[in-house]
């Protein structure tokens, strides 16, 4: 049978569309449940990573570390990774993670700048954690580029590079490109994160697969910046009916979406009209929350701020820009009345 590697996102990417809100009390019962279903890698903590409990980037119900406490005491098997964006967590805060055994830290950059993440790779080396390079906006850079900078996180001794989908805005046919192209060039693993924004996640998780990678995120109904993430449980329903092996307990992961994600979800996770203008002007998808408050304080739409977003190429780390592109808009709008 064929072996696929997943990483679970529900405790990072999902804490975006819950504004943070779990308490680490209930991270720690949803960790204990995925454990038990057999989950082997889950990733926790703020949605923008360690460190990202912040005025900028909306703070989270508990700390760094009262969500490590929490997880870590409830694992058996699982392993927990982290996130670290540099520029938002830095290794001081890595440290306090691996007090608490993390096994894997997800080093994220812009497509463009792998070289910010060579000195966080090293240090996870060294101290003995399983290092992934996780290239975010994977679409807004050619071929070239998202290779060029693959080999770079491979250089600095990367166990395996991710290429990240995260506006949502790629179609299957580039993800095949892409992950090809990395396949040939990287003599590590590839992996894969997509997100919902064009309905795509699943389908462009697939094309990843049937094109070389071995390591894919989902997230149990999808919980996750902008539309969401490939969904977990249909993403193992669809990988077993063709074969694979990912070790998970579909019927206990499905219960994990029913009795706990569910109850929490703030708003159904579907393909709102803001989520799929995410997707289609390319825009960061954890904006999405920013850019409703923004345009109801402004009074101004969100998808013309979400479509400025993407025309100026903005990425993680300039929310700020979004009040001011809704300024903007809510001044042109108010000259255009006058």
């Amino acid at each position: 049978m064929k072996q696929i590697r997943i990483i679970d996102a529900t405790l990072r990417d999902g804490m975006h569309a819950v504004s943070h809100s779990l308490s680490a009390e209930q991270m720690g019962a949803i960790a204990q449940r995925l454990d038990e279903a057999g989950v082997t890698t889950i990733e926790i903590g703020h949605g923008d990573g360690i460190g990202g409990s912040s005025l900028q980037y909306g703070f989270a119900k508990a700390s760094d570390r009262e969500y490590f406490a929490a997880v870590s005491k409830a694992l058996k098997n699982c392993k927990m990774d982290v996130l670290l964006i540099p520029g938002i967590g830095t290794i001081e805060d890595l440290k306090v993670a691996m007090e608490y055994n993390v096994h894997t830290v997800r080093v994220a950059t812009h497509v463009t700048e792998a070289d910010v993440a060579e000195q966080h790779i090293n240090f996870a080396k060294k101290n003995g954690l399983e290092a992934i390079g996780f290239l975010m906006m994977s679409h807004m850079a050619p071929v070239e580029k998202v290779v060029e900078q693959a080999k770079l996180m491979e250089s600095y001794g990367a166990d395996v590079v991710y290429m990240a989908d995260s506006g949502g805005a790629m179609v299957p046919d580039e993800v095949k490109a892409k992950i090809s192209a990395l396949k040939a060039a990287i003599n590590v693993p590839v992996g894969f994160h997509a997100h919902n924004n064009l309905g795509l996640a699943v389908g462009n998780t697939l094309a990843a697969i049937e094109t070389g990678a071995t390591v894919v995120d989902g997230t149990v109904r999808g919980l996750g910046a902008g539309a969401g993430n490939t969904q977990l449980e249909v993403l193992v329903a669809v990988l077993n009916k063709m074969g694979y092996d990912t070790g998970i307990d579909l019927y206990k992961l499905m219960d994990v979406g029913q009795e706990m994600i569910d109850p929490l979800m703030h708003r159904p996770q579907i393909i709102s009209n803001d989520a799929l203008v995410i997707g289609y002007a390319g825009a960061y998808g954890s904006f999405l929350l920013h850019a409703r408050r923004a345009a109801e304080k402004f009074g101004v739409d969100a998808r013309d701020i979400l479509m400025e977003l993407g025309r100026r190429k903005t990425v993680g780390g300039q929310e700020d820009l979004i009040i001011d592109v809704a300024i903007e808009l809510s001044k042109q709008r108010k000259q255009n009345v006058g």
